[in-house]
């Protein structure tokens, strides 16, 4: 049986996950046009053909990985502590590819402007909506608050897929992050 090649926005999205999937796995130098086709499993000039140059290939990874991170968003209501835990949990066990990837990319965006512009709208995007988690919770000024949270959660989830927070159990790296959040919240909600 042969694989099913996909079109139209389905092979934007093919080109973005190989991609992605090839900077965590190769790092930047092993990213080119053709590996994208090969990994994506289409025909050669595919890539090129919709991401002409390197930067517009490594934008379209910024991109993708944002789409899921949004995507990913529980529906509103529930536990925003609980919520925010989870995410951190689940995107650390079920995304390390998408990890590995934005780090790589956050330090190849301070050498291009770009990509750097796409990494921050993304960064801005995903701090808006953990600050209305925190307004949920009480925590003061929450947009404010939204970065260091994100930064912390960030953190832990680096630890988690390049540090020594890769030999944590699931358990207690869920434990950890449980700790963290809340008692970070707790912080902020307490501070003047």
């Amino acid at each position: 049986m042969t694989k099913q090649v996909p079109l139209g926005a389905d092979r934007r999205d093919a080109i973005a996950d190989a991609a992605i999937h090839l900077v965590a796995t190769r790092g930047l130098r092993g990213l080119t046009h053709r590996a994208v086709d090969t990994e994506a499993g289409l025909p050669p000039g595919s890539t090129s053909y919709y991401l002409r140059t390197r930067n517009a290939l490594l934008t379209a990874c910024v991109s993708r990985m944002l789409t899921r991170d949004v995507g990913g968003m529980p529906p509103a209501g529930g536990d925003p502590v609980e919520l925010m835990i989870g995410m951190t949990v689940g995107l650390a066990h079920d995304r390390p590819d998408d990890l590995v990837a934005r780090y790589e990319l956050s330090l190849e965006a301070s050498r291009q402007p770009d990509l750097r512009t796409a990494i921050d709208e993304g960064g801005r995007q995903l701090r808006a909506m953990l600050a209305q988690l925190l307004g949920g919770l009480g925590v003061p000024d929450p947009e404010a608050a939204a970065w260091p949270v994100a930064a912390m959660l960030d953190g832990l989830m680096y630890d988690r897929v390049a540090g020594t927070g890769a030999t944590l159990s699931p358990e207690a790296f869920e434990a950890a992050v449980r700790r963290s959040v809340t008692g970070l919240i707790a912080g902020l909600k307490g501070a003047p």
